[in-house]
């Protein structure tokens, strides 16, 4: 089941693109935005992540950080990282241990891959509670960045 506006986020420790272990508490006292996306290298992954890649001083100058989690590898991510210059940690949710416990969790995906990221977006406050979350069903879709805006302003 997904994560609903005002439950308290679950913790997480994920190694990101860079190797070092991130946790949710690395980012206690400001607002955090989430991105699961199914997969590294893909069409509407690359927007999405884009999207925040091209706003990310509107986050910033709110006091707002960003991370991407997909179940790629650190090694993977941390490519796509590179080749899309982004300013933010991409995690691995290798183990698809947080994908499962936020709800944004496809069992069977296309090609009949099993196990992978939907694509959502969660927004955290500076307490740990979640004040925006959407998770999306059809993987085709994108975000609503104006939203996820919104709620950081709030």
């Amino acid at each position: 089941m997904a994560l609903q506006i005002g439950d308290q986020a679950p913790d997480f420790k994920l190694f990101s693109s860079e190797l070092k272990e991130v946790s949710l508490s690395d980012y206690k006292g400001r607002k955090l935005v989430v991105h699961f996306f199914p997969m590294a290298f893909t069409g509407v992954c690359t927007a999405q992540l884009c999207t925040m890649r091209d706003s990310f001083g509107y986050y910033e100058g709110m006091n707002a950080d960003v991370v991407g989690i997909s179940v790629d590898s650190p090694f993977t991510l941390a490519k796509f990282k590179e080749d899309q210059a982004y300013q933010f940690p991409l995690l691995s949710d290798f183990n698809k241990e947080i994908s499962k416990a936020y709800g944004a969790f496809y069992e069977d995906f296309v090609f009949n891959l099993k196990g992978v990221s939907k694509r959502a977006a969660f927004v955290i406050d500076e307490a740990g509670k979640i004040i925006h979350a959407e998770v999306l069903e059809d993987a085709g879709n994108m975000p609503d960045f104006d939203a996820i805006k919104k709620s950081i302003e709030a």
